[in-house]
């Protein structure tokens, strides 16, 4: 994929929520909710102050992250349902 964000925008892959619950119950489709947690694809190179600075980005390629719920843009690269964001649309780094 040749894509790259600009400023403080990350590209995300959701990961994908559990098919059962605890107990072994299975979800089906039409009531799973979409997934808040996801895996940084790839990251801008962060937000730029007005003297010029550039202040890098907290998140990484690779980083697991949660998200709101209505969070992003969802898009459509290389065939693959990906979002983009705002850093500061990510809650946090999971591990």
């Amino acid at each position: 994929m040749n894509f790259r964000p600009l400023h403080d925008r990350v590209l995300v892959r959701r990961i994908e929520a559990e098919e059962k619950t605890a107990g072994g119950i299975i979800i089906p489709d039409t009531a799973k909710e979409k997934p808040q947690e996801g895996e940084v694809i790839a990251a801008g190179a962060g937000t730029r102050a007005e003297d010029g600075t550039v202040t890098p980005l907290d998140v990484k390629a690779g980083d697991k992250i949660l998200f709101g719920k209505w969070s992003g843009t969802e898009v459509r690269l290389d065939g693959e349902d990906l979002l983009i964001m705002k850093e500061s649309d990510i809650l946090g780094i999971v591990g």
